[in-house]
């Protein structure tokens, strides 16, 4: 397996088929951010940074709501 290495270092996405993914072009994270904008979606290095399985198949502000609920309820265990 070929490691392809980001222009972004602390990029985490593993998606490298993502025509967003900044190892497919030179201006960092800006085509992932509007993205993802654009479409109600929080970019998954953020769900990552935040640790914790993902409790929805999805990436919109509600899913990333719904695991930084899920992280406060293991907390409280």
């Amino acid at each position: 397996m070929i490691e392809t290495k980001s222009s972004v270092p602390f990029c985490t996405c593993t998606d490298t088929a993502c025509p967003c993914h900044p190892t497919n072009h030179d201006k960092g994270c800006t085509p992932c951010i509007s993205k993802n904008l654009a479409q109600r979606e929080i970019p998954s290095c953020f769900f990552k940074k935040a640790g914790g399985v993902k409790p929805t198949k999805d990436w919109y502000f509600e899913d990333f709501a719904a695991l930084m609920n899920s992280l406060d309820e293991t907390k409280s265990e």
